[in-house]
């Protein structure tokens, strides 16, 4: 089994329309919802690719009943730890123009202590069961910076790999906890570093505690700094579309590669095009199945000299 954390769950709420021009009013071709944030659009992915997944995290309110019954029917089995709070939406507007993508996202409900509390004891229980853990996404309200560092430990203490997915401080608290894998995107790397030099950011995340790092590269793919060498792994051509969850499905791609016993490079295959599929996919969150499997083979990975 596959745990995946969402401490800020969201309702993922995609519209698209014809233009999106500023000061104007719109009228809205479609609107979609999903179960969203960081951690369920992975397990969704997992979920897909045929992997036993459990979710858990926060949800509260009326925006989170809505979500428990559209996760209901999906293969992630939920484990979410209910908070007296609304769990916060997403609006991801897409112009069917430009193919571009404007994204809102709400703040998360308040969390505190004696939620904070069940939650660890259901995911001390649930780490007991999994074979690899993903911690992702954004710290609610309430939440302490060292959060993730803390379920770190856990994990650790257990035996589990474990995946981290985060940014700001919970990533610099997060990974002196000593992760198996860290998926910052480039940005988030500069931030912790201080570096721009993607390759020099994250050996200088490894050298902080990550035992292997991969950094997001958006369009232009994935990098690798881990023990066992280093690789660049890139689509075969840029794509337009919805970035929304392109993020999280390299991360399920990750997990699901790991969890089947592929090498580095067969893992950043199956990250980078599980990633472009879902650029191409009209929902937040999902991808396109037809185009997983032809970009699979044809995404380039190529390796560079290891770290010392």
């Amino acid at each position: 089994m596959i745990l995946t954390v969402t401490l800020n769950t969201a309702l993922d709420v995609t519209y698209s329309v014809d233009a999106l021009v500023p000061h104007r009013s719109h009228r809205v071709g479609e609107v979609v919802e999903r179960p969203g944030g960081k951690g369920l659009n992975v397990a969704r992915v997992l979920g897909t690719l045929g992997h036993d997944t459990v979710v858990t995290g926060f949800v509260g309110g009326p925006t989170g009943a809505v979500l428990r019954d559209l996760l209901a029917p999906l293969p992630p089995r939920d484990a979410l730890v209910p908070v007296a709070g609304n769990t916060r939406r997403t609006l991801a507007i897409t112009d069917r123009t430009t193919g571009d993508t404007t994204q809102l996202n709400e703040p998360g409900p308040q969390v505190g202590a004696a939620e904070w509390a069940a939650f660890l004891r259901t995911y001390g229980e649930l780490v007991a069961e999994a074979d690899a853990v993903a911690l992702c996404g954004s710290l609610p309200p309430g939440i302490h910076v060292g959060a993730y560092a803390e379920l770190i430990r856990t994990a650790r203490a257990a035996g589990v790999p474990v995946l981290l997915d985060t940014s700001g401080e919970p990533l610099r608290r997060g990974i002196a906890a000593r992760p198996d894998l860290v998926k910052p995107n480039a940005e988030e790397l500069a931030r912790l570093t201080g570096f721009r030099e993607p390759l020099r950011a994250a050996r200088d995340a490894r050298r902080r505690g990550a035992h292997a790092v991969i950094a997001s590269l958006g369009p232009e793919g994935l990098l690798a700094e881990t023990p066992e060498g280093g690789w660049r792994a890139a689509p075969p051509a840029p794509v337009r579309g919805n970035p929304t969850g392109a993020g999280d499905s390299a991360v399920a791609g990750l997990l699901s590669a790991l969890a089947e016993g592929l090498d580095w490079p067969g893992r950043l295959a199956r990250a980078v095009a599980l990633s472009t599929a879902t650029v191409l996919a009209p929902a937040a969150g999902e991808f396109d199945a037809a185009a997983y499997a032809e970009l699979l083979p044809r995404v380039t990975v190529e390796p560079y000299a290891a770290t010392s």
